[in-house]
């Protein structure tokens, strides 16, 4: 893909440090330090190495990435990463892609409490699709899933939600043999949103009573139990949202689909239009339109502000593993899986992949360049541009 023509990057190097100053009324260090690692990425402050292509001896200088999981430029060299080390446990069956959505009730108390809230969002939608899963009036097997966090809509609203992508069934409860899934449908969605509604709401409840939630501005009458405990019962008054699509693919079209999720940040540079008179310009999806393409104009520091609602926690885990793809479990039950399904796991020969994919390509003759030297951002200041005459000669 094409570099675009506007990052996010060019705004902040434009117009970051205005905006830290307008903003200080509620930025934070942990804002302020995406912002530099983005405006910072790929370029000389981060120094780079030196790189030669393996084959006619091109040399070109690169500069490093700042690697910081919210920047858009540094998630394609880790979500290439991520799906080589899966591509060993994806089964040879089918794929269900279930999400569960936060009503837009909880939105506020969720940016105030991301790590708690965030946290019984994996845990109540992993807990409801196992639970429903084992039932047999539905499925009565054990499944394994990946579930990743997505917090933005496509207008970088706060929007929590996870998606999880199921292997259409999973062993029988004593391990005797596979159990599928219907052809066209996986579990029921309205007993999938009642159940994750309840254990959400009774999470919740055991949360505050911990003492483990913040109340703030507007928030702040919550702080009180019996103001709480009515307001708890307010979320039960509508259905929660799961959405299911039905069953699709195998293995490969499983690693593309999940490719599309896992690295994902707020708003790519891919779509982002234009940048003019602090104003920008992104494209969006009309969801409620059958996903039609729109653009959105939003002032620079509103942009800049919905992008950093999206900034999760110091060390928060947004991809997660559950049921049988558990970490603590997957050694000795994905070799019960493939033996159930006849079949056998892949060998584990994506490192040589991974390595690849991290080098770039001649511009000369497209044979993989490698790094023959490495220098600091010091180092690449003191480095001398070369002599234009020498260089023609």
């Amino acid at each position: 893909m094409s570099r675009p023509p506007l990052e996010v990057a060019d705004l902040v190097r434009a117009a970051g440090d205005a905006f830290i100053e307008r903003s200080r009324t509620w930025i934070t260090g942990k804002h302020v330090k995406v912002l530099l690692a983005i405006a910072r990425c790929r370029t000389a402050a981060l120094g780079g190495h030196l790189d030669e292509c393996t084959r006619c001896g091109h040399r070109a200088i690169s500069y490093n990435s700042c690697r910081n999981r919210h920047c858009p430029k540094c998630q394609a060299g880790a979500r290439d990463r991520w799906l080589a080390a899966r591509r060993q446990e994806l089964l040879p069956t089918r794929y269900v892609h279930v999400v569960f959505t936060l009503p837009h009730e909880l939105v506020p108390l969720a940016l105030q409490n991301k790590k708690v809230i965030y946290d019984l969002l994996f845990r109540t939608s992993a807990e409801t699709l196992l639970e429903i899963a084992r039932d047999p009036k539905h499925l009565g097997a054990e499944i394994g899933f990946f579930s990743v966090l997505h917090t933005w809509n496509q207008k970088l609203q706060l929007h929590p939600h996870v998606h999880c992508v199921v292997p259409a069934g999973g062993p029988s409860l004593d391990h005797s043999h596979w159990i599928r899934s219907h052809h066209t449908f996986f579990l029921p969605v309205k007993v999938l949103g009642r159940v994750f509604r309840g254990k959400f709401v009774a999470a919740l409840k055991r949360a505050f009573q911990d003492g483990q939630l913040d109340f703030h501005g507007d928030l702040q009458p919550l702080a009180q139990p019996k103001t709480f405990s009515s307001w708890l019962r307010t979320l039960f008054r509508k259905d929660w949202i799961v959405y299911s699509k039905r069953p699709f693919g195998g293995p490969q079209l499983v690693l593309q689909y999940l490719g599309r999720y896992t690295h994902r940040v707020a708003v790519s540079n891919h779509r982002l239009v234009s940048f003019a008179d602090s104003k920008i310009t992104f494209r969006w999806r009309d969801s409620a339109h059958h996903n039609e393409p729109k653009l959105l104009t939003l002032s620079l520091d509103e942009f800049l502000r919905r992008f950093l609602l999206h900034v999760l926690p110091k060390g928060f885990v947004r991809i997660r593993h559950f049921g049988f793809l558990a970490h603590r479990r997957r050694a000795t039950t994905l070799p019960l899986c493939f033996q159930l399904l006849g079949s056998a796991p892949q060998a584990k020969q994506e490192a040589s992949l991974a390595t690849a994919r991290d080098l770039w390509f001649c511009p000369q003759c497209g044979a993989p360049m490698a790094a023959i030297e490495r220098f600091t951002s010091t180092q690449i200041q003191l480095r001398s541009p070369p002599d234009p005459v020498k260089v023609a000669t």
